[in-house]
């Protein structure tokens, strides 16, 4: 069977299959580094190449109610008006599956990895503060088949309001929260909590970013290495956690000192102190912190008042006051509503992913990341070209414009 073109091209057809705009964001250049990098090089010609089968997983995250030959159909749809079509077999649906296999994980971690940059810029609304690009961290978890393999490696939660017949993967991300897009993440099983798939993430945090996290991330030993890495932090704290007053600054938040787990009252209590006078903490046992504290209407009762405390590393009140961080605070949800993409829009309410390995939902769930980031830097180019906020944008509504380009005349940009 011949796969040269017409018009004196010669080729495979593979080699052709466009993702339209999507390869402007993910490149086939970048693509080819990063399978020499992770040593997926081919030595022979294949019918379904390397390169090939990472557009094929991207687009499997644009068409996830298709099966995978009607994927690979969408994909060469457009090479039809250039007569290539009548001389390439789609291939099945096990030699697709077989061809993921070969592909493995680790060229779309590291590829999400190097695409997964930042997005927003200086003025877009939502996405800084005092200079500082306002990030979210947030966990959510994902259905996969229910195979030995992955019962075993994700597990299942049987008990509680969360138990799913399903095992799932745990996703723990790092949101840009003016752009929405994942910069991010770490993988796990169901039972693995969100402070240890933070771990994960914390070679991503950087001098200049502020990054807003929920009650449920703080402890000591994460919020040290968090704190660490030159990023500011702005976590919610359980209303159990001892805040001693230190100073009072005219905005409302006062100095504070949080303590590492396992000290004598004795000792809490001379750190406390020294915290009082200004002397050098070791951050071993204790670091300086600056609360806000605030009062917000239950949503279930309007006589009803929840009270909510924040710890920042913003220590100097003249840099941010307490009101911006507590107002800034709520950008938090904007990671809310990435996940609401990745789970309605781009999988399907519901649906499971199609996995059946460990291997292969790890990759699966990198391509569903690297897509929706690719999905949002489109929304972000449109807007700023038009001069309006991305949130005014419909994420549902650019995913049925990829569709549509992705299944148009070929573009031969990969």
């Amino acid at each position: 069977m011949s796969e040269n073109g017409c018009g004196g091209s010669t080729g495979r057809l593979t080699d052709h299959i466009s993702l339209g705009v999507l390869t402007g964001f993910v490149h086939h250049d970048l693509v080819d580094e990063v399978l020499v990098e992770t040593g997926r090089v081919e030595k022979r010609s294949r019918k379904l190449p390397a390169r090939v089968m990472v557009y094929f997983t991207l687009a499997m995250w644009l068409f996830f109610d298709d099966d995978y030959e009607e994927v690979m159909e969408k994909l060469v749809a457009g090479l039809k008006v250039f007569g290539w079509w009548r001389d390439w077999e789609v291939p099945t649906g096990s030699g697709l599956t077989h061809a993921r296999k070969r592909l493995g994980e680790e060229p779309l971690r590291v590829l999400f990895e190097r695409a997964a940059e930042p997005i927003a810029h200086p003025g877009l609304k939502g996405a800084f503060l005092a200079d500082r690009r306002l990030m979210a961290i947030d966990g959510f978890g994902l259905d996969v088949p229910d195979t030995p393999a992955n019962r075993e490696e994700f597990e299942k939660l049987q008990d509680g309001p969360k138990a799913s017949a399903y095992p799932k993967v745990q996703v723990l991300g790092l949101v840009e929260c003016g752009s929405r897009a994942f910069l991010a993440a770490g993988l796990g099983g169901c039972r693995t909590g969100e402070t240890t798939l933070a771990r994960q993430i914390l070679g991503r945090l950087e001098p200049g970013m502020l990054v807003i996290a929920d009650r449920n991330f703080y402890g000591y030993e994460l919020w040290r290495a968090a704190a660490e890495t030159g990023a500011d932090l702005l976590w919610r704290v359980k209303a159990n956690l001892t805040l001693p007053v230190l100073d009072s600054f005219p905005d409302g938040s006062y100095r504070s000192v949080v303590l590492a787990g396992g000290l004598s009252a004795s000792r809490r209590r001379t750190l406390v102190e020294n915290a009082r006078r200004g002397t050098d903490l070791d951050p071993d046992e204790a670091m300086t912190v600056r609360v806000v504290e605030y009062e917000i209407s239950d949503r279930g009762d309007s006589d009803a008042k929840e009270i909510i405390c924040l710890i920042t590393t913003v220590l100097d009140p003249t840099d941010t006051p307490a009101p911006l961080l507590a107002a800034v605070y709520s950008e938090r949800w904007q990671e809310e509503i990435s996940i609401g993409e990745l789970k309605t829009s781009q999988r399907g309410n519901g649906r499971i992913l199609r996995s059946k390995t460990p291997e292969m939902v790890r990759q699966e769930v990198w391509a569903m990341l690297l897509t929706h980031h690719a999905i949002r830097k489109i929304m972000a180019d449109a807007a700023e070209e038009v001069d309006i906020d991305p949130d005014r944008l419909s994420f549902t509504r650019a995913l049925r414009v990829i569709r549509r380009q992705i299944t148009g005349p070929a573009d031969f940009s990969l």
